[in-house]
């Protein structure tokens, strides 16, 4: 497939069907934002009160056949935003697992457009998603 045919809205539809990690309102046609609520903090809470434990991610247009990404692991308040924190030990594992599901997802998708992606400069040689 040509890239000249993978559009903002062809990459949309794409990401949107990866599941719910796409926020379409915090994208651009050159930067996508994903997003994964992987542990909820209490489920006593009421559902609009309710904190997470998980990861959000960028995805960043570089050229017209590469992305660069970029992540981060925190907390999601009950005002709906990120906030950098270090994850308590008892969750690390399951918030990892989610990061590494979705950017396996994440590569499929952009492999099967020939498109590719590399981490950003601002991530540390060992990160989670460190190619092999």
């Amino acid at each position: 497939m040509s890239t000249d045919t993978v559009t903002h809205r062809k990459l949309v539809r794409v990401f949107t069907a990866i599941g719910p990690y796409l926020r379409e309102l915090k994208s651009s046609e050159s930067q996508y934002f994903f997003d994964c609520l992987s542990v909820c903090v209490s489920a006593k809470a009421e559902p609009d009160a309710r904190t997470f434990w998980g990861w959000w991610l960028t995805l960043e247009t570089k050229d017209s056949q590469h992305f660069e990404f970029h992540y981060q692991l925190g907390f999601f308040d009950v005002d709906g935003e990120w906030q950098t924190r270090a994850l308590p030990k008892k969750h690390q594992a399951e918030v990892a697992r989610t990061l590494r599901e979705f950017y396996d997802k994440l590569e499929t998708c952009l492999e099967g457009l020939s498109l590719s992606m590399s981490p950003s400069a601002a991530l540390e040689k060992d990160h989670l998603l460190s190619i092999a």
